[in-house]
């Protein structure tokens, strides 16, 4: 494999986790009744409709069919990806729960 077809793979993996990440986040704010582009939209409010969140909304199940998304993994995969702002704003949406649903 020379480099140009590493860094092509490369790329693509990272595109991949990425849209693993937006899934993820997506389903979190699915199974807490929350809207997923409305949050996006509160950390990122400069930025146009994210056509990658679209696509996960339309990945997503009713919160009765999902399995459960422990905070901390969503937490951590924006993490990964530099989605500081967006983890902030998830944060203060845990925060806003009642101590027993923490």
């Amino acid at each position: 494999m020379n480099n140009k077809q590493l860094e092509e793979q490369m790329i693509e993996n990272y595109k991949r986790e990425e849209h693993m990440m937006i899934l993820v986040f997506a389903q979190w704010c699915i199974n807490h009744d929350l809207d997923p582009a409305a949050l996006y939209h509160s950390a990122y409010p400069d930025q146009p409709n994210n056509e990658a969140l679209q696509q996960a909304l339309d990945l997503t199940v009713p919160k009765e069919d999902a399995g459960e998304v422990p905070d901390e993994t969503v937490l951590g995969v924006l993490s990964l990806f530099g989605n500081e702002e967006l983890a902030f704003i998830i944060t203060q949406e845990i925060d806003k729960r009642p101590r027993k649903n923490r």
